[in-house]
């Protein structure tokens, strides 16, 4: 028995030192250099006893991130924030309902828009900026539209939270839906100012898909780019390898270090809800049961299994239930105590 604790305490140690380096790895490859914050906030009219901001912020030298903040009037002293990120093709004010059903339940709502999303496309409305912008990252221009930039982009939010009078640092929860939830469990592995994630139909194995040749649905969210990306490289009927080669340019580590296996668990023992679906394309059932065998043993090993659960919508495609939304809701409302 001796011998058996003995090697469970090193097999742990080794996976805690993996993980170490894949959070460094990963915030080494998204870093830019900080410059001030530089906030710029204005007050949109209320309703229904609720406040709504909206408000921008630097995350880097060349970009500013804009967002929108929904709160009770009457919530006085520092309160918790959830902060909901949006899908593919998606901006800010898509969020709203849901951000109204966060101020009422008492907590501060926060969203952003993700890198070339919202007010922050650069041609337009709809995926174009997007679309190109990972066109540009094929290229080698340094950037990671493709999920990484926005999770920078999340770091600097929590630093700007971090500064706001009405904000309790200690209790900021993340979440989001499709993209913004795989940028939820992404932002949630390396920072643990984050207290408490619950990505929605974005969690799954990268490198399972690729071994599985099931990688189509998540590549269809930005076919426009790859197939341009694919006629460029001359490469007609793009398989598994190409995939691969289209991985390492744009999102590096994705199906490797950074695989949802991998960065899941970096969250333990924080509060973590994983809300998928069983016939979801994007994010294949047995990916995403992939990413859950890798992580509840972690949670066991911290004596914290209450802190881990998981949602599988049944005979659902790649949508969230009215319900799964609400258990969102409660999850925050159990852990970060509005």
């Amino acid at each position: 028995m001796k011998c058996f604790i003995f090697a469970l305490v090193i097999i742990l140690s080794l996976g805690a030192a993996r993980g170490e380096d894949a959070r460094g790895d990963f915030l080494k490859l998204v870093d830019r250099p900080r410059v001030p914050l530089a906030p710029q906030v204005g007050e949109l009219p209320g309703t229904n006893g609720l406040v709504r901001m909206n408000f921008s912020y630097a995350a880097d030298a060349g970009n500013r991130v804009t967002g929108i903040l929904i709160k009770a009037a009457n919530s006085p002293g520092r309160r918790p924030v959830v902060v909901v990120m949006h899908g593919t093709g998606g901006r800010k004010e898509d969020l709203s309902p849901l951000l109204q059903r966060l101020a009422v339940a008492g907590f501060i709502a926060v969203a952003i828009d993700g890198r070339y999303h919202g007010a922050r496309a650069r041609e337009g409305a709809g995926m174009e900026s997007y679309e190109k912008a990972i066109v540009r990252a094929w290229h080698g221009n340094g950037e990671h539209p493709f999920f990484y930039d926005t999770v920078w982009d999340l770091l600097r939010l929590v630093d700007y939270l971090g500064t706001r009078p009405d904000v309790d640092a200690e209790r900021i929860g993340l979440t989001g839906i499709s993209k913004g939830g795989i940028e939820t469990y992404f932002a949630a592995a390396v920072d643990p100012r984050i207290a408490a994630a619950v990505p929605i139909i974005g969690v799954q194995s990268f490198e399972w898909a690729l071994q599985n040749n099931d990688w189509h649905g998540r590549i269809a969210t930005i076919q426009k780019s790859f197939d341009e990306i694919a006629r460029e490289a001359g490469v007609t009927n793009a398989g598994s390898a190409f995939v691969q080669q289209f991985y390492d340019r744009v999102v590096p580590g994705i199906y490797s270090e950074f695989d949802g296996p991998k960065m899941l668990p970096l969250i333990a023992p924080r509060p973590l809800l994983i809300i998928n679906s069983d016939h979801d394309p994007n994010c294949p059932l047995p990916g995403v049961e992939a990413c859950i065998a890798a992580t509840q043993p972690v949670y066991h090993a911290t004596a914290a299994d209450d802190h881990f659960r998981v949602i599988i919508q049944r005979n659902s495609v790649h949508q969230v239930r009215p319900e799964s939304e609400q258990a969102m809701i409660d999850w925050f409302v159990q852990w970060l105590k509005p």
